[in-house]
């Protein structure tokens, strides 16, 4: 399966979390979708950028580590994590739907184009 349908089980998994008000370990998710934990941010990568491109609450934020739990320093995506996965909580994203697979693919690549022109 590729990174950006691995993605789109991440998200459903994530916006169920978010209806349920529940934060999720990296642990679980990635038992969840079967993939090896190391692998998960870059099946995260998606869904961060198809939220920021899209000014949406970054949905991946209630994806914590089993030490700390707080999500890892490249998803966080806010500087107040509880007001943000509150946020998060109060967003509809199962009225929303889940994102097209070409949408999470233009998202990194809209992100990717964007920190390298902030770069030059």
């Amino acid at each position: 399966m590729r990174t950006h349908e691995r993605a789109a089980q991440i998200w459903a998994v994530l916006a169920l979390a978010a209806k349920n008000r529940q934060v999720l370990t990296y642990g679980l998710v990635s038992r969840l979708i079967g993939v090896p934990q190391p692998r998960l941010g870059q099946l995260l990568e998606p869904i961060r950028s198809y939220c920021l491109v899209n000014h949406l609450p970054p949905l991946t934020i209630l994806v914590v580590s089993e030490q700390t739990g707080m999500p890892e320093a490249g998803f966080i995506g806010a500087s107040d994590i509880p007001s943000t996965q509150q946020q998060v909580f109060a967003f509809d994203w199962i009225d929303r739907g889940a994102p097209q697979l070409d949408q999470l693919a233009e998202a990194v690549a809209d992100t990717h184009l964007i920190a390298s022109l902030s770069r030059d």
